[in-house]
């Protein structure tokens, strides 16, 4: 049969592969995919009146075959050979393959053209073709801003607002590579709550994580309020962490506050191993320079920079900075529970805005931190309230351990005509077991031994 000819196809695909950023071989697979489409619609169209079923692999064996110099396209029918056809979709008789190719045998498959006219492709196989198109390309678009992102998940990315949808914000992220810009979604949880988020304004964003599979709108999730944008930030401003001299350890962070009337703010735990850096004052900078760079990006949110200590009480006393600590006492370190005792006036600075700062020195350290006025802290009070807490921990799981065990009763043993209850001795089992050395009496005395042990 003659090719189905489709005039302008060459300057077609150059013009999508343009617009839609997309290779031309990801263009013509996608073309492909949607011609063989649409000869489907007009195979059931043609067939419709007869009753004939078609499963979804009823077409696994046609194919379409572009020719670009043409302008044209070919279907193309892998059938099997067979003596008795069952389906001309799908097998061939021998007799007739032998026409033209006398080797053949049976179990072979051949490669037959089966084109329709050009009249006969019909408008609604064209309608089929073009919406299938649109869709391929789109998943096209999807598989390579997956390829081009995964290896950019949890990094920085900068970003352009284009439009709101619904709370989210839409923005246009570029990535390393030079690649022209793709959409992204900001939801309303991962935006800071001083940040202005008008038409064309830039922004550093947290790619959070690139969507798989089939997803209608941005596949990309950024963040603003992620922890891991704070620690890019101060690794760009600060060379003594990108040298890998000064290491972040920690950072706790409260983007969005549960409150209005409270501020976003960040706790960051930075070590060093050299003796003479000093890792609080490297990510500060000469006269706050470097901390300053950071808090202007985050839109003034507030940012603790405390020394980590591998010391517990030292580590949790730098937390609650700026607050000043009169001593911690480790209340129970399995737990991770911990009793911080400070003066009465640095109550409320330990404590923070609605628990603020003493939330995020929890979140930090990983200890539960309760703060207590020195003044009125009563250390033996608190001693006998922790043991008898500890105590009864213990009772607790004594009874657990016995509701765990099951209750063994102890077999009858007699000794001369006499009864022995399971209370006897092991003395009196041990004489039974000299009298009467049967299995059952060696088992029991085990169980006992057992039970005593």
């Amino acid at each position: 049969m003659s090719m189905v000819q489709l005039p302008g196809l060459a300057e077609m695909i150059n013009v999508i592969s343009r617009e839609r950023n997309l290779p031309k071989p990801a263009v013509q697979a996608a073309l492909q995919e949607a011609l063989l489409k649409g000869y489907e619609r007009y195979r059931r169209t043609l067939l419709l009146d007869s009753g004939a079923q078609f499963d979804e692999e009823y077409f696994y064996n046609f194919d379409v075959e572009l020719d670009i110099e043409e302008e044209g396209f070919l279907v193309l029918a892998t059938k099997m050979i067979v003596d008795d056809v069952e389906s001309t979709d799908h097998q061939i008789a021998l007799t007739e393959v032998r026409e033209v190719a006398p080797e053949a045998q049976l179990g072979d498959t051949v490669v037959l053209d089966v084109t329709p006219e050009q009249n006969e492709f019909g408008r609604m196989a064209a309608i089929q073709t073009k919406q299938v198109l649109s869709q391929k390309l789109r998943d096209q678009q999807r598989k390579l801003i997956q390829e081009e992102f995964q290896d950019l998940e949890k990094t920085v990315l900068q970003a352009r607002v284009l439009r709101f949808e619904r709370r989210s914000v839409i923005m246009a992220v570029t990535s390393a590579f030079g690649q022209p810009e793709v959409e992204a979604e900001l939801p309303k949880r991962e935006q800071l709550p001083n940040d202005n988020y008008r038409a064309n304004a830039t922004f550093k964003v947290f790619l959070k994580r690139v969507a798989d599979g089939p997803h209608r709108g941005p596949q990309l999730v950024v963040s603003r309020a992620d922890a891991g944008l704070v620690v890019y930030l101060f690794a760009n401003e600060v060379p003594e962490i990108e040298d890998e001299v000064v290491r972040i350890v920690a950072v706790a962070r409260e983007a969005n506050p549960p409150s209005r009337q409270v501020g976003p703010r960040t706790k960051i735990a930075v070590d060093t191993l050299e003796r003479e850096v000093d890792p609080v004052g490297a990510c500060i900078g000469a006269r706050g320079s470097r901390i300053q760079a950071v808090v202007n990006e985050l839109r003034g949110e507030k940012i603790d920079v405390i020394r980590w200590s591998p010391d517990p009480a030292t580590y949790i006393a730098n937390a609650l900075s700026p607050a000043r600590v009169d001593a911690v006492r480790l209340i129970d370190t399995e737990e991770r529970q911990a009793h911080v005792l400070v003066a009465e006036d640095q109550l409320s600075l330990a404590i923070g805005k609605e628990g603020q700062n003493v939330r995020l020195a929890a979140r930090l350290t990983g200890w539960k931190i309760d703060i207590k006025d020195i003044a009125n802290y009563d250390q033996e009070a608190e001693d006998l309230q922790l043991s008898e807490l500890q105590a009864q921990k213990v009772d607790e799981d004594e009874i657990a351990i016995e509701v765990e065990q099951p209750d063994l009763e102890m077999p009858e043993v007699s000794d001369s005509g006499a009864e022995s209850s399971s209370e006897a001795s092991s003395e009196e089992l041990s004489a039974n077991v000299e009298e009467d050395e049967s299995p059952e009496v060696e088992e029991a005395v085990n169980t006992s031994e057992d039970m005593e042990e």
